[in-house]
């Protein structure tokens, strides 16, 4: 796939992040109320808040794009452009004072992620993809390590209660096969695979708008993003993901979470 000069999206896609940051930086520990949408999971007026600020901003500078959103949904899919935003992936860590939570901003281009922001807000750490360049951590480029035995490896994923079924027990397979089973970091478990400080990420029960700046930024770390299954992920992908540091471990990650 061919994809246009993205330097002119990159500059949107950073003025995206820097104004949500402050927006949750505002929020965060201040006592705002908790609502539950109608799939019951929580969400604050800090997610619509900057949400809606990033959706005016690229209205403003990319008029025509798509946009699909967690808070406010679609708009114009159809075009080449979409950018996917989620404003606060990990509201149960907002809402609880856990500063592991982060803003994720894609744009797709033809379906498929080409650049990537994961933006942790109290943290102040901005991990950045851009297709064909490469990534980095607060303009720093990054690696992911190699890690070439499941035996060896740190894997990352939200909560295992996010399976169910049989796919609870071919993860809890895997995590018995891994060196280090860890919960509970939200999108930052993908920013630590990306600089080389675990070495998986996988989990169900996800949106686009959960990944796919995520797999941006992994995949121009020298890592691997795709879908249970194997395939590259996209728009269209479903709700489960493998994230490898090394793509040696995906065909083993696969094996298990397959049987």
């Amino acid at each position: 796939m061919s994809v246009p000069d993205l330097e002119p999206y990159l500059g949107v896609a950073v003025l995206l992040a820097d104004t949500a940051r402050p927006i949750l930086q505002k929020y965060y520990r201040s006592g705002v109320g908790i609502e539950d949408k109608p799939d019951a999971t929580p969400v604050t007026i800090a997610d619509r808040a900057a949400e809606a600020a990033m959706r005016q901003l690229i209205n403003q500078h990319c008029p025509g794009h798509g946009i699909k959103g967690e808070e406010y949904g679609d708009e114009n899919l159809a075009g080449d452009f979409v950018w996917v935003l989620d404003p606060i992936d990990g509201t149960k860590a907002f809402m609880t004072g856990k500063p592991l939570f982060g803003t994720l901003i894609a744009l797709c281009y033809q379906g498929r992620p080409v650049i990537g922001i994961i933006d942790m807000a109290v943290l102040a750490e901005r991990f950045v993809g851009v297709r064909g360049r490469g990534a980095s951590r607060n303009g720093v480029p990054i690696k992911t390590r190699a890690c070439a035995h499941l035996s060896q490896a740190a894997l990352y994923a939200t909560t295992p209660y996010m399976f169910t079924g049989a796919a609870a027990a071919n993860f809890n397979n895997l995590a018995l096969n891994v060196k280090y089973p860890l919960f509970g970091a939200d999108c930052y478990g993908y920013g630590l695979v990306a600089s080389g400080f675990a070495d998986l990420v996988v989990e169900a029960q996800l949106k686009p708008y959960d990944y796919l700046a995520c797999a941006v930024v992994v995949t121009e770390a020298g890592g691997v993003a795709v879908d249970w299954h194997g395939r590259d992920l996209t728009l269209a992908s479903g709700d489960q993901v493998v994230v490898s540091g090394d793509a040696r471990l995906v065909p083993p990650v696969l094996a298990l979470l397959n049987r």
